[in-house]
């Protein structure tokens, strides 16, 4: 299992645990102000980290290294996600007695990108005076009005729809273990952690609690999952599919676009290759 799961989880999965909603947001008033200036600053936070990650691309890989190391050390303590499959979202979400959706932050400063409302913030009570104080200095919005409380169902009817769309679920602390959000995105969206994690070889997210694992007897081949994966990691030609396990982040994301159930998922745990892959 994780470190989070260890550490924060009791043994369990980490996000399910019902103390790490707990505490509510505005009256944890190092947490709030956590989230205020990750709001406010996400900008500035952003355009350090691609400098950084280009920088220590052109530095020996030891010295990279820890310069790396460094920075995923910080972000556990502050910041951290990992993928989670659609259905430990609803389980998610029946723990979260708030649910708001939010135009998504990364969307909003990626150049060309439409800042759809993708993003959660699954919390303990309303956030609402949180977000207002994060986007007041938002120029070119978003309007209040973009942030709307949602039942869980649906909620789940615009996790689904990610799904089709290819976008993965990944669910984030601020300040570790208290979990606060669910993002929905991909590479091609603009994701911040994803450019850092697979583009930069910074780690930001954790692998997936879980491992996609292909029965062959019911696969056809289509190879319409290897189009879906987010990560690249399935690789198909005509008439073989594989999914390396190695290679898999486990948010499986691969089994909506598999029309013969042909793709499942395993607890990490259980698979030896990749037990100790985080």
């Amino acid at each position: 299992m994780c470190q989070f799961c260890v550490e924060h989880g009791e043994g369990k999965r980490w996000y399910l645990e019902a103390q790490n909603y707990a505490l509510d947001l505005n009256s944890d008033l190092a947490r709030r102000r956590y989230v205020v200036e990750f709001i406010s600053g996400f900008e500035r936070m952003r355009s350090r980290a691609i400098t950084a990650g280009t920088f220590a691309g052109r530095l020996p890989e030891p010295l990279a290294r820890v310069g790396k190391n460094a920075v995923t050390r910080h972000q556990q303590k502050n910041h951290f996600g990992q993928p989670l499959s659609i259905e430990d979202c609803e389980q998610v979400l029946g723990i979260a007695s708030s649910i708001t959706v939010i135009p998504c932050i990364c969307r909003m400063h990626e150049p060309g990108r439409t800042a759809e409302e993708v993003c959660m913030l699954v919390t303990s009570s309303p956030v609402d005076s949180v977000l207002q104080e994060g986007f007041s200095d938002y120029d070119a919005g978003p309007d209040l009005d973009d942030f709307h409380t949602m039942t869980k169902p649906a909620a789940m009817e615009l996790l689904r729809t990610c799904e089709d769309r290819g976008l993965l679920h990944s669910i984030w602390t601020f300040k570790t273990p208290f979990t606060a959000a669910i993002c929905n995105c991909n590479l091609a969206s603009g994701c911040m952690a994803m450019k850092l994690t697979a583009g930069y070889d910074i780690k930001v997210m954790w692998r997936g609690e879980d491992v996609a694992v292909l029965d062959p007897e019911k696969c056809t081949c289509c190879g319409r999952c290897a189009k879906r994966c987010p990560f690249d990691a399935i690789s198909a030609t005509p008439g073989l599919v594989t999914i390396p396990a190695e290679k898999c982040w486990g948010c499986g994301i691969c089994r909506s676009a598999c029309t013969q159930q042909a793709i499942k998922l395993a607890d990490r745990r259980t698979v030896p290759a990749v037990a100790a892959l985080w």
